[in-house]
């Protein structure tokens, strides 16, 4: 039966702290937005930001870590948004699911981060392989 190590451990807990980052960059969109415009304006603010901060933050973590394989950070990426908007948001602070109903405040951003992070990592890791062909 395979164990997992603290090493294992400390490599996921990693990509896990630069899923939480990309999806504080993102909250911050959204009471930064909601503070200084209108929702909708905040919305599109975020739908076209999400990537953007997906792509930053997953570069960083490629870069300097890369501990996982695209997919898996995507995922990991994808499914901290998800635990986050459910249980903070949606159950804490607006207590109504109703923010999944909207395409452009869930699920396009959602989906655009799924995308960035996953291409992101295919990009870097196939550069890797490249420069290390060299």
């Amino acid at each position: 039966m395979n164990s997992i190590t603290n090493v294992q451990i400390k490599k996921y807990g990693v990509v896990l702290l630069f899923a939480l980052i990309a999806q504080m960059l993102c909250w911050a969109i959204m009471v930064v937005g909601q503070m200084v415009t209108s929702m909708e304006n905040t919305l599109i603010a975020h739908a076209i930001g999400a990537p953007i901060i997906a792509i930053l933050v997953s570069l960083v973590y490629y870069k300097k870590f890369n501990y996982t394989t695209p997919l898996q950070t995507a995922i990991v990426f994808v499914s901290v948004v998800i635990a986050m908007d459910v249980f903070i948001v949606a159950l804490l602070i607006e207590k109504s699911f109703e923010m999944f109903t909207s395409p452009i405040g869930t699920w396009i951003p959602i989906s655009s981060i799924f995308l960035a992070t996953y291409l992101t990592g295919l990009f870097v890791t196939r550069q890797d392989v490249t420069t290390s062909d060299a």
